[in-house]
């Protein structure tokens, strides 16, 4: 086959990628196979006697069937995506018991998922997992892709550490795994300071994690990376004296070289090897902006990536009540869109507001005539507010209350909402922020402190008049118009 001249863009990138390797000394790499031999002995044996008693081992160790324990890793590594520990233990053990099997999973309503996921946080993630689960039942006969290139390639939500977790886990392949934890313990290890999150610096960290994995125990050797940044190599206050891989660290051996010159105890410079790149800046070091700072110690690394502060936004929300309810008291929700941020769990009716306040008790008042139709007297409170941080975005709810005392309860509600009591509530799919809301409103529910010098707006006085076969049911209910959950829409997940 004749060759083509390659492309000027891609001789531009492999010229690129020639010169950064080239500006990368050795002293950021594992250089002989001795040294590799040692970081892993080390880190296996200091696995094997300091392990955590987890569930998802406990449960990929003692399953026979691959596709069942591919399923048991598949579901811890998206629970522990941004989520500590110590959080997804009770997440995780009620998901098994209530989805076993990829089979469950897939036949779950969306619904049942976001129920279970409430208050775990990311929710697409479990939207994601059982958008796999049905994949695999419904197009790959029930087996779930064997390697990492397979799963990220086939399986929703399923990106290059998921899909790495998966494959050495539970399917004994040799490939390495790089998430937070494992950068950490590589940029110490190999004293790589610059910036970690961009991408030259990331691709040298997986190829690394490749280099290091032991083929014979790829899973454990993965999860004794982690565990290690997790419990020991941790961002704050490490133990290095209980490292197992001290040895070979070369952000400890830095750290002994600075008191060494510190402490004058030697002339001249102590024989501890340094980075010397061949040719201009390295570009695994830090830069020379930012200098070593002896009151960090191996916390010198990584380099702690710029983070842009969360935009601000703010919502007026509103808790409506029916006291006086058929079978107790019962609380309005309804449900987010399909699609965006916290898409399909419930909310109280919201609407988006200025942070000024402007008007957002008028825009709140007619979103709730939208869901319930004309309003009785009763006057809408603001009660305070709640300030909730998401990933990318510091929302603040403006919180209100409002009861229907004394009315005919509304027994007809829209499709999108639902009367719930406040057992049913506390176990719906609603999200963190929802319950910081209702809080709020039960610490000061309407009509309780006597006094209140609280804001109030009264329904207006507008209102369509009712024909009188349906003077009733009007005076609650209005179908929903098509923009009913206004707030927050323009999100994204």
């Amino acid at each position: 086959m004749p060759k083509f001249p390659e492309a000027p863009a891609g001789l531009a990138r492999r010229q690129k990628e020639v010169v950064l390797r080239a500006s990368v000394s050795p002293y950021h790499l594992f250089r002989d196979t001795a040294e590799v031999t040692v970081f892993r002995e080390n880190l296996l044996s200091w696995y094997d006697r300091e392990k955590r008693d987890l569930p998802w081992r406990r449960r990929a160790e003692g399953e026979v069937d691959p596709d069942r324990r591919a399923y048991a890793v598949w579901v811890s590594e998206v629970m522990l995506q941004q989520t500590q520990v110590a959080t997804v233990i009770d997440y995780y053990t009620r998901w098994m018991q209530k989805w076993p099997t990829l089979q469950d999973l897939a036949s779950a309503s969306l619904e049942e998922v976001n129920q279970l996921w409430a208050g775990l946080g990311y929710y697409s993630r479990g939207r994601r997992l059982q958008e796999g689960a049905q994949k695999v039942v419904e197009e790959l006969g029930g087996h779930v892709p064997h390697t990492a290139e397979t799963l990220q390639k086939l399986l929703p939500g399923v990106g290059r550490y998921t899909a790495g977790a998966i494959a050495s886990i539970a399917f004994g392949q040799a490939t390495g795994v790089v998430d937070g934890n494992v950068v950490r313990v590589l940029c110490r290890v190999r004293a790589i300071g610059a910036d970690s999150g961009s991408t030259f610096v990331s691709q040298q960290l997986w190829s690394l994690a490749q280099q290091l994995v032991d083929p014979a125990r790829p899973g454990d050797f993965n999860q004794a990376a982690m565990e290690l940044g997790a419990t020991v190599c941790t961002p704050q206050h490490p133990r290095c004296s209980q490292c197992p891989v001290q040895s070979v660290c070369r952000a400890h051996q830095r750290v002994e070289r600075e008191q060494l010159v510190a402490s004058q105890s030697l002339p001249g410079s102590p024989d501890v090897e340094e980075c010397a790149p061949s040719a201009g800046q390295c570009q695994l070091c830090a830069p020379p902006t930012e200098p070593w700072d002896q009151t960090l110690g191996v916390a010198n690394f990584p380099r702690k990536a710029s983070r842009r502060p969360p935009r601000e936004e703010c919502s007026a929300t509103c808790v409506l009540e029916q006291p006086r309810a058929l079978g107790g008291a019962r609380i309005l929700l309804v449900q987010r869109p399909k699609s965006g941020l916290l898409a399909g769990l419930w909310e109280f009716p919201s609407v988006t507001a200025e942070p000024s306040g402007q008007c957002q008790r008028e825009a709140l008042l007619r979103e709730l005539q939208s869901w319930v139709g004309p309003l009785p007297a009763t006057h809408l409170q603001h009660l305070g507010q709640v300030v909730h941080t998401f990933s990318h975005i510091k929302l603040t709810y403006q919180v209100y209350g409002l009861a229907l005392e004394g009315q005919i309860p509304v027994t007809i509600t829209p499709p999108g909402a639902r009367w719930l009591t406040r057992e049913e509530f506390h176990t719906a799919a609603v999200s963190t922020a929802m319950k910081k809301v209702f809080r709020v409103y039960e610490g000061q529910r309407p009509g309780t402190c006597k006094g209140s010098k609280r804001s109030q707006v009264s329904a207006p006085s507008t209102q369509r008049k009712p024909s009188p076969g349906q003077q009733v049911l009007d005076s609650f209910f209005r179908p929903h118009h098509p923009t009913g959950v206004s707030s927050l829409n323009s999100m994204a997940q």
